[in-house]
């Protein structure tokens, strides 16, 4: 026996005397139903329905049988046999059956889902699913019927009558509540209705069969009768509804949502899914309108058309206290919960498949997981909604009204937190929804209209006003004149962003925050510039404008991004976009490869595909060195990320490449390619800006001819596409310097000659070099070779003295012709980045023939080894470590911010963020651990170096 009947946790009776009735009456109806009232299970359960909800009271006798079974084999059995009822009914049942059977089968689905609600058996998702599941079952019982009686009196021609739907050229979309599965207790059910009119289902003239068969669906389910109804069908959310037919042609709607659709129509069908009539055409028909619903770009300004609907909804929806209080459509109810997940569904869900979700529920984890959402307000939001639910479902099993509203009386109201069975309901129901409306205005009402003293009025002609002077003075401003001459233009609609009313009306609202959060950074006149420059370049000013009014924070942090890298500001004004860098400051990195492999998918050509990356490279770069101005991200996982980007770019071209190459050229026998990275991009080090130090390798079977042509032209190609500029410039700057031979030698070498020159005729800097050397992309199955080459090269014996020699000399070579031209110059400053760098690379040739497990790409953990095997003190390897990760740093920024390796002194609005990347407490403390890791460095240069004196 099911665990209902062991432990029932249903409420008390709030009316004890309308419990005794139902006793009474259940009794009445038979012995069995005597036997059920005298067990404990069935006294609690009729006590609860009948003394608490007289539309289940009245379901409990008429659908006796489904309550007996709902306690004896659980809720979970009774709905299964009333689906399976509606899905077993004879096609050939008439339209009086079928009445008859929907509304039974509503009872006892509405029964049954009830006791699982109320007894706490099944969580929210399982009811709302259930709920869904029973709707969905009932429209098609009612879609299959109709369209068979077309069909059978001639009026339209089924490819199959014996499975109606089956392309039947007619489909149903659920909306709302029942298209996200978690439809309410007492529902309308939101449908929209379309047919294709170029089906050979339909004659020429077939729109008046369709408003027929809408007309009679309609009836189907919502006509009360003695059997009750079994739902109200809102069919008002297809387009223009009070002029366009009930059952719309596909191609006007088609046509509408691609040119016409409003927000709050994305928003609708955002949740949209087929549930009746030919589902593949439904799924075609949402996949035709996804760009419309799923914007590509990011769509700020939704954020603000669904706030006007908001505040349209709350008209008359906001009674103070708990008594008559709306609890969808008021202030903290479940209407806000939704329209905070919908909205960033919307403006993110473009750009991640991911965040395409129906259920509320659901979305609220992944919103967490994309980093729009804080995870602690997600699990509150969670909570709060399901709490919000359940108060829903229990007001509408009182009397099966579609009612969000609290009893409007005390004595009504008791009885009902009685029904619900929460004791603290007066005092923990208000914080829940003063709770949700705090997050709600925390997501929507930020930057609300600015208030008149607040407002900013540079005059219309001559000298700006003394109040404006003295007002941008205050925020730190000199510039009145010029800034006056631009705010003129601006409300003057003279800028393309800002002639529409609606950008103007915005840009008013958001000028005093905007100045002021200008004038905060440490030179407001130039951040002023740039920002002027990047709205000055934008077509459209709206979605821009939206943004910053809806997330203040946003708006710091750009002005921040404009006030410290110049270059990054350029990159702001040229593609607004990115923009998206900004919003999400938690938001983790994807992997590269498999967002580029999908991207590419639909790549018409190598040109385009190279584009594609292109513009996803610079994205990426540009969300990876805001993440490193403002502090989110250290030198090494920056470094990391950006040499992950590139070897993905790399690999997801060079199959296009080569095959653009075979097309052209044939294919030469067991041929194979790889693209070798040394330098940063080998070690895992990248910076802003940083260039690919390249060379290619190839392998092909023994042939009489040496194919060398064949590769070098394939090595040419693939340089070309990643050289190719475009609007943001080259995808990477490529130097093949470092390749056998230098600019003398081929620019692909082939395995054998690779060999070859390693054993025989490689410098001892190339092979420095090659010590951060590393496969970036391969044919299948040609990595491994060439990485067993290359440890192969390196465990060359040759004398420790040797390398020692040749490294003094290098550096020292290095030192006269680059000398350093300032303190921050990194690279070649005295105990600088080089020279870290050559003690690793150095002491890992010295060592590494005996132990190859010594080789690392990456300095910090070939220093790690070297020192995990006794060849550097933990004490010289430490400072190694801190002074390679604070040139890093340090080179890092400068290149994001642009400061030359010549200044000698650094502007304010750079030092934040060298600051910040350094954890220095201040100026003076950054200079001094720079000397101090320059002067490590130096002695253990000198030490393990040019003195010759490690083991």
């Amino acid at each position: 026996m099911h665990a209902i009947s062991h432990n029932p946790q249903f409420p008390s009776p709030a009316d004890p005397a309308a419990a005794a009735r139902l006793h009474e009456d259940f009794a009445a109806i038979g012995p069995a139903q005597r036997r059920f009232a005298a067990t404990p299970a069935g006294r609690a359960m009729l006590d609860c329905l009948g003394g608490n909800a007289p539309y289940l009271a009245d379901m409990a006798c008429r659908e006796s049988d489904c309550l007996m079974r709902t306690l004896k084999a659980g809720p979970d059995a009774a709905l299964a046999r009333a689906l399976e009822n509606l899905r077993t009914l004879p096609l050939t049942a008439s339209r009086r059956q079928l009445a008859a059977q929907l509304r039974e089968a509503k009872r006892q689905a509405a029964l049954a889902i009830a006791i699982a609600d109320i007894g706490g058996l099944w969580r929210l998702p399982k009811i709302t699913a259930a709920l869904s599941d029973f709707a969905e079952a009932a429209c098609r019982a009612a879609t299959r019927h109709l369209l068979l009686s077309l069909h059978e009196a001639g009026q339209i021609a089924l490819p199959y009558p014996q499975d109606p739907e089956r392309d039947s050229g007619f489909t149903m979309l659920a909306l709302g509540k029942l298209g996200a599965r978690e439809l309410n207790y007492s529902s309308d059910i939101d449908l929209v209705l379309f047919f294709d009119p170029q089906s050979p289902v339909y004659d020429e003239d077939a729109q008046p069969i369709m408003a027929r068969l809408a007309r009679d669906f309609t009836g189907l389910l919502a006509t009360r009768d003695a059997d009750g109804y079994v739902f109200r069908v809102d069919l008002r959310l297809r387009p223009d509804p009070s002029a366009t037919p009930p059952v719309m042609a596909l191609p006007a709607a088609l046509a509408y949502y691609e040119s016409q659709g409003r927000t709050w129509e994305r928003a609708a069908f955002s949740k949209a899914r087929p549930i009746a009539g030919d589902i593949a055409m439904g799924e075609a028909f949402l996949a035709a309108i996804r760009p419309f619903i799923w914007r590509k770009n990011l769509d700020f300004a939704a954020i603000s058309d669904i706030h006007d609907m908001k505040r349209q909804i709350d008209a008359g929806h906001n009674s103070p206290g708990l008594l008559g209080r709306d609890i969808k459509r008021g202030q903290g109810g479940i209407r806000e919960i939704e329209f905070i997940v919908q909205t960033l569904s919307l403006v993110w869900g473009g750009q991640d498949k991911q965040l395409r979700i129906l259920a509320t529920l659901d979305a609220l984890p992944a919103l967490v997981k994309a980093g729009h959402l804080p995870a602690a307000v997600a699990r509150t939001l969670a909570a709060d909604y399901r709490q919000l639910r359940r108060v829903e479902h229990r007001l509408q099993m009182i009397a099966d009204r579609q009612t969000h509203t609290l009893p409007a009386t005390e004595d009504a109201l008791n009885a009902f937190i009685t029904f619900l069975g929460d004791t603290n309901f007066r005092r923990d129901f208000p914080r829940l929804l003063a709770r949700v409306h705090r997050h709600f205005l925390a997501f929507f009402d930020a930057g609300e209209d600015a208030s008149p003293h607040s407002r900013i009025d540079p005059g219309t002609e001559g000298p700006p006003p003394a109040a404006f002077t003295a007002r941008v003075h205050q925020l730190g401003f000199t510039g009145d004149q010029h800034i006056a001459e631009r705010l003129r233009a601006w409300s003057g609609g003279q800028v393309p962003a800002l002639r529409s009313e609606r950008a103007r009306d915005l840009l008013e609202n958001i000028l005093p925050p905007l100045l002021a959060v200008l004038g905060e950074q440490p030179e407001p006149d130039k951040v002023f510039a740039h920002f002027d420059t990047l709205l000055s370049r934008q077509r459209a000013g709206v979605q821009l404008l939206s943004l910053f009014q809806r997330n203040p924070a946003v708006l710091r942090r750009m002005a921040a991004v404009l006030g410290a890298a110049p270059a990054l500001a350029e990159h702001l004004a040229e593609d607004p976009h990115a923009l998206e860098a900004l919003l999400s400051p938690t938001a983790r990195f994807a992997a590269p490869k498999p967002v580029l492999r999908h991207l590419l998918r639909d790549a018409d050509d190598l040109e385009d595909a190279v584009a594609l990356t292109r513009h996803f490279v610079r994205r990426e770069e540009f969300h990876l060195s805001v993440a490193t101005l403002e502090g989110r991200m250290d030198a090494d996982e920056s470094g990391r990320l950006r040499s992950n980007l590139a070897a993905a770019a790399l690999g997801a071209l060079l199959p296009r490449v080569l095959a653009q190459h075979q097309a052209r050229y044939g294919k030469v026998p067991r041929g194979a390619f790889a693209v070798v990275a040394m330098g940063k991009a080998g070690s895992g080090e990248m910076l802003a800006g940083s260039d690919l130090d390249l060379m290619l390798i190839y392998d092909h079977a023994p042939m009489e001819t040496a194919p060398t042509p064949y590769f070098v032209r394939l090595a040419n190609a693939l340089t070309t596409a990643l050289t190719a500029r475009g609007p943001e410039g080259p995808l990477y700057h490529v130097d093949m310097r470092l390749r056998p031979s230098g600019n003398h030698g081929p620019v692909a070498v082939s395995l054998s000659s690779f060999r070859r020159y390693q054993a025989t005729d490689a410098w001892t800097w190339e092979r420095l070099a090659l010590t951060r050397a590393r496969v970036l992309a391969a044919t299948p199955g040609f990595a491994a070779k060439v990485t067993a080459e290359i440890i192969t090269a390196l465990s060359r014996p040759d004398s420790p003295a040797k390398i020692r020699a040749d490294t003094v000399s290098m550096r020292d070579r290095i030192a006269a012709d680059l000398p350093p031209h300032g303190p921050f110059d990194i690279k070649t400053i005295p105990g600088g980045m080089l020279e870290v760098n050559f003690i690793a690379a150095a002491l890992q040739l010295i060592h590494g023939p005996r132990a190859p497990e010594l080789f690392h790409a990456n300095t910090a953990d070939a220093l790690r080894a070297l020192a995990g095997a006794g060849h550097l003190p933990q004490g010289e390897a430490q400072a190694l470590l801190a002074a390679d990760h604070l040139w890093r740093s340090v080179q890092g920024i400068n290149r994001i911010t642009g400061l030359s390796d010549r200044a000698h002194t650094v502007p304010p609005a750079m030092q934040i963020p060298l600051l910040r990347a350094t954890r220095a407490p201040n100026w003076e403390a950054l200079r001094e651990a720079m000397a101090q890791a320059a002067f490590n460095v130096k002695n253990c240069f000198e030490m393990y170096i040019n003195q010759g004196v490690a083991t």
